[in-house]
């Protein structure tokens, strides 16, 4: 057993020696990245420039009419330029961005003049036919059935009442005042008879 320790001792030192020079490497890396970084950041801001006032003035009259890639252009150079610091923006493109990304066009644009008047007499419109489709069904529809007549929901009371339905709290009950299975306007005519269909 103590003949294997420095056999094993040897092979460990290596080892070492690698882990050290892999750690200098790592504490080397982060400032060299850093200042690579640096300098991108550096080249990337250092070609970024004011956009032109002509190119920003009356953008809200003309941004619906300027083609898609010009509107395109126009926004990836403002967001470039918001990457800056804001005071170093001019006040035209301040207001330039602010209207792009919030104005009235596109989906958030001001509905056309008159919409809501036509859009009430489309309703309306539709009302009307649906009211002109629900009577012509009326009209040919049958008439209600023997059941919802006041005269036999009287006969069901007295049915009921014959049969002891309900004896503690219902129409059979003593001292019962309610209307019972009654819940339509009397018919005119006579009372059905129990053999009508």
């Amino acid at each position: 057993m103590l003949r294997s320790l420095p056999r094993a001792a040897p092979s460990s030192a290596p080892l070492r020696v690698q882990s050290h020079r892999i750690d200098t490497n790592i504490r080397h890396l982060p400032a060299a990245a850093c200042l690579l970084e640096s300098r991108q950041h550096q080249k990337r801001h250092a070609g970024i420039h004011a956009i032109s006032n002509p190119t920003l003035a009356g953008i809200e009259k003309r941004w619906e009419g300027m083609p898609p890639q010009q509107q395109a252009d126009l926004w990836m150079a403002l967001r470039d330029r918001m990457k800056v610091n804001w005071h170093e923006m001019t006040l035209q493109e301040k207001k330039a961005a602010y209207w792009i990304a919030f104005g009235p066009h596109g989906p958030r644009s001001l509905p056309p003049p008159g919409e809501g008047k036509k859009i009430f007499w489309y309703t309306m419109l539709g009302v009307g036919v649906s009211g002109v489709i629900f009577l012509l069904i009326r009209t040919q529809s049958r008439p209600a059935p023997k059941t919802m007549t006041a005269q036999y929901q009287a006969m069901t009371n007295e049915y009921l009442k014959a049969q002891r339905t309900e004896p503690i709290t219902g129409v059979s009950s003593e001292g019962y005042t309610g209307k019972g299975m009654i819940q339509s306007k009397p018919r005119k005519g006579p009372p059905p008879d129990e053999d009508e269909d």
